[in-house]
């Protein structure tokens, strides 16, 4: 539904070298803080188009509705981000995202565009020619209301699924994002690519157990936020000259080795303190944030935070060219679920431009296969994917929902922040039994909405994209921005400065 997705709840920005703070910005220094926060692992012409078209796309959600906090000449605000060296991101108090999606919504219905909703979709649709010219011509998706199959014919497909946050237990996404996009383009033939890059994004709350891993925007350490650890040091000074703005992959190691060192606080994180700004900028910069602790009786203008890292965006995933375009034809892609554009780490506010940016692109790009495309049918792949769901309602010895816990844990131990090719092994080696176990799963055949079908479906998909994540892992040894490597702790530009490619018959790499 308009509310499952991970873009409602982006709290900070949108990037566009826009210059109305700081006039010094440009095109060119948005495009070297991407390439230099990325680790060099960005797909240049991604990025290119990117920084170049954001401003563009920002003005489409202005026409659309959207309202963005303006300085008091009226001109767009923008505050400062990690990793970037001007002020770029334009915002909305800390629920930038949700006023993009209201005016996107907005929009479509005004446009009177046609939405299904609570539908999970389970596989993508080739034709039935058995080549490697082969194309997308539909998709088959499980009605989550009543356990129907319902089959979407369509010339083109664009994915826009997000990322996978939800392969670990602590995480800022939303419950759907567990790696099912990959999961479909994979499934397909698609290329995925530096599946190894996962972002842990270096503020999520830590207490409780409800709100383990709630965002808590970069906006705070925009404003002001210092970190501190429990013996009252405001310790980034130790690791980084940009302090609290450094990107995020370093703070988040930062914080991780504070607390593996013993100076963590009493949950389990670090403080992250605004009580020395005023208290009526923080009312109106994160209010968000203000009403989100104070629900947990937290009054942030008065006491500190206590945050700890949690799993946030994946840079890895679908394999795109300039227009969306994938490996196999008349499949687009499109935000989180798609590599490249963002290397090996995420500049904060650059998601959100991603999804306008290539999302405008896919569509255009799937538009025009439509007009060179007729509709196909492959009723056979149809039948037999409705086959496998039903064939998953069954009696068996292992609960989904307690394998989805399992795996998540298994990630979080083994392949998070930190991580050495004993523990990458170890991973491989259990995924590897687990993918047998999916075999055994235990699943009634209730028709209203039936979570253990759901979830049987959800955790076969995150076996197989785990697989992937460690095995691309396991292959870049060295440490490249959020991809550290305990054993292997230096960047390696000579041998490592290429894109791990990984597609249904080989894995190669692309220099970068």
């Amino acid at each position: 539904s308009f509310r499952s997705g991970c873009t409602g709840m982006a709290e900070g920005g949108y990037n566009a070298a826009l210059g109305l703070v700081d006039p010094e910005d440009s095109v060119e220094a948005h495009i070297k803080d991407t390439l230099k926060g990325g680790s060099y692992l960005n797909d240049p012409k991604l990025v290119d188009i990117l920084i170049n078209e954001s401003p563009d796309r920002l003005q489409d959600l202005e026409e659309y509705g959207a309202l963005f906090d303006r300085q008091e000449s009226g001109e767009l605000n923008q505050r400062p981000f990690g990793g970037q060296t001007y002020r770029r991101t334009c915002f909305q108090g800390d629920r930038t995202g949700h006023e993009i999606m209201t005016a996107l919504k907005e929009e479509i219905i005004k446009r009177g565009i046609k939405t299904v909703d609570e539908v999970m979709i389970t596989a993508l649709i080739k034709d039935d020619s058995d080549n490697i010219l082969s194309k997308v011509i539909g998709a088959v998706g499980l009605d989550l209301k009543n356990n129907d199959i319902i089959y979407f014919q369509a010339k083109a497909v664009v994915l826009a699924t997000g990322g996978a946050g939800q392969l670990f237990p602590v995480t800022s996404n939303t419950t759907q994002k567990n790696g099912d996009g990959f999961a479909l383009a994979w499934n397909i033939g698609a290329d995925l690519i530096d599946m190894e890059e996962i972002q842990f994004h270096p503020t999520g709350m830590v207490y409780p157990d409800s709100r383990k891993g709630v965002l808590v925007t970069e906006a705070v350490r925009a404003e002001g936020g210092r970190l501190i650890n429990s013996e009252g040091e405001r310790f980034m000074g130790r690791y980084d000259d940009r302090m609290e703005l450094a990107t995020r992959d370093v703070v988040a190691r930062s914080i991780y080795n504070e607390i593996m060192e013993g100076r963590g606080t009493e949950h389990g994180g670090v403080y992250l303190d605004v009580s020395h700004l005023d208290p009526d900028l923080i009312d109106e910069k994160l209010e968000t944030m203000v009403l989100q602790f104070e629900d947990i009786g937290v009054d942030i203008k008065k006491e500190p935070m206590e945050v700890a890292p949690t799993a946030h965006h994946h840079m890895g995933g679908v394999r795109i060219n300039e227009d969306g375009q994938t490996s196999v034809e008349n499949l687009f892609a499109c935000g989180e679920v798609c590599g490249g554009v963002h290397g090996a780490n995420r500049l904060g506010g650059n998601a959100l431009a991603d999804t306008q940016v290539f999302g405008r692109r896919a569509g255009f790009a799937a538009a025009l296969a439509c007009d060179l495309s007729e509709m196909q049918y492959n009723f056979t792949s149809v039948e037999a994917e409705k086959d496998r769901i039903e064939s998953l309602m069954k009696e068996g010895s292992i609960d989904p929902i307690e394998m989805k816990k399992e795996i998540q844990q298994l990630m979080w131990e083994k392949v998070s922040i930190v991580r050495n090719e004993q523990n990458l092994k170890a991973a491989l080696e259990r995924l590897i039994e687990m993918k047998e176990e999916l075999n055994d799963l235990n699943v009634d055949n209730r028709t209203q909405f039936n979570e253990s079908l759901l979830t049987a479906l959800e955790v076969i998909n995150m076996v197989e994209i785990c697989i992937l994540i460690v095995k691309s892992a396991i292959l870049r040894r060295e440490s490249r921005g959020a991809h550290f490597r305990e054993d292997f702790p230096q960047t390696n530009d000579e041998l490592w400065k290429k894109s791990i490619v990984m597609g249904p018959n080989k894995i190669r790499f692309a220099k970068r």
